[in-house]
């Protein structure tokens, strides 16, 4: 049975239970499969060998979240060796039709509506809700764990700035 931890975070200042374990810098991040926007799964190893900024969102069409995955669109065009990813619980059609109308290009979006296998294996599934808890990870190409912002309001922004600054010392 996965790890809960009951209170790591509110949900419009409401306290709710995060499924799996609290990731840490230093940690090994562990597998997991999302889809991509073909419906085709997405998995760790598909990403070895890159830096990779991953943005969790509660839901693509919701206003903080719209805003994190632009912001980090933007970012992802000047920031050299390093792949983005926004992952939801939104399906991958959802994922797709909003990136459509909003011109999202540079960020690659990935569903874990399925099985919540990666919000299990990063600690961020709400049990509650079966939502994804705001959070930032910076991978370096060996899958470590460099960079970790659980934001403590799932409905505040999280610090653009450090993550940024992160994903460009991962990729140096």
């Amino acid at each position: 049975m996965a790890v809960e931890r009951e209170g790591a975070i509110t949900f419009k200042n409401n306290p709710v239970t995060l499924i799996g374990e609290e990731v840490k810098v230093g940690d090994t991040a562990k597998d997991f499969t999302v889809l991509a926007q073909g419906l085709q799964p997405y998995s760790l190893n598909d990403g070895k060998g890159k830096v990779r900024l991953i943005s969790v969102v509660p839901s693509i069409d919701t206003g903080v979240c719209e805003a994190q995955t632009r912001r980090f669109n933007e970012e992802a065009a000047k920031l050299d060796g390093v792949e983005v990813l926004t992952v939801s619980v939104d399906l991958p059609f959802a994922q797709a039709r909003w990136c459509g109308a909003e011109g999202i290009e540079n960020v690659k979006m990935l569903s874990d509506h399925r099985d919540l296998s990666f919000g299990e294996a990063f600690g961020v599934a709400i049990k509650q809700l079966r939502l994804l808890a705001r959070a930032i990870f910076v991978l370096d190409a060996d899958n470590k764990v460099t960079y970790v912002e659980y934001v403590s309001e799932a409905t505040n922004h999280p610090d653009y700035d450090k993550a940024i600054a992160a994903a460009k010392e991962a990729a140096k």
